[in-house]
């Protein structure tokens, strides 16, 4: 028993991936590809993947939002939860870094579950809400620039419905939130919407010790 989240060396956590993950070749090959990226770093772990597709299934999720593409894994792992009919409407600035997810999507057979939409993503968010789309979407996941995720927070809450759930990425930030001497940008921005979050009493909250730190909110 222990009071507090396990810490994972690298013998536990392999023992973690071996008994928990369930990988397909399309995962890994992606997930292989992009590591070999200078911006590799990015990319969410396996065992994250594997945890959003869960909550997705749990949820019987059918409409999905994702801030943030970069080479599409987070993407794919969701699009093969949802069902036949689900979609994502993923945003993305890069050209360059979608078209891989592409490549990926198209071989697991998924490329029609996700609206991949090339423009800077609170225009897209903002562009939903016009279109009547608040309260529509089932799960959103968060994972762009750490400076507007404020923005992207406010707008995906509005597009939820109630019982709809906000993962946001990284808010654990390599434990440099914890440090108030560290005051770059990206870091003074994760720790003001952690911030805010706590505060937050139209949403339900839990910040898992997963990745990066993923933080689950529950439209309430």
């Amino acid at each position: 028993m222990s009071s507090k989240t396990l810490n994972l060396t690298a013998q536990v956590y392999e023992y973690l991936l071996a008994n928990s993950l369930r990988d397909t070749p399309v995962l890994r090959e992606l997930r292989e590809e992009t590591a070999q990226m200078k911006q590799g770093r990015m990319q969410i772990s396996p065992e994250q993947g594997q945890l959003m597709a869960l909550l997705v299934k749990l949820m019987g999720a059918h409409r999905t939002i994702e801030v943030g593409v970069f080479t599409g894994y987070s993407s794919l792992c969701v699009a093969l939860a949802l069902p036949a009919d689900g979609r994502i409407v993923a945003c993305d600035m890069s050209e360059e870094w979608t078209s891989i997810g592409k490549r990926y999507w198209e071989r697991a057979g998924v490329a029609h579950k996700i609206d991949l939409r090339l423009a800077p993503g609170a225009t897209t968010l903002a562009a939903l809400l016009k279109e009547g789309g608040a309260g529509k979407y089932d799960f959103a996941f968060i994972d762009a620039d750490k400076s507007n995720y404020g923005t992207y927070y406010e707008q995906c809450l509005e597009l939820l419905r109630p019982g709809g759930l906000v993962a946001v990425d990284n808010t654990l930030w390599s434990g440099d939130v914890a440090d108030p001497a560290v005051k770059d940008a990206d870091t003074v921005a994760i720790r003001a919407l952690n911030a805010r979050l706590h505060g937050d009493s139209r949403v339900e909250l839990s910040m898992l010790p997963v990745g990066d730190g993923l933080t689950l909110a529950l439209k309430k």
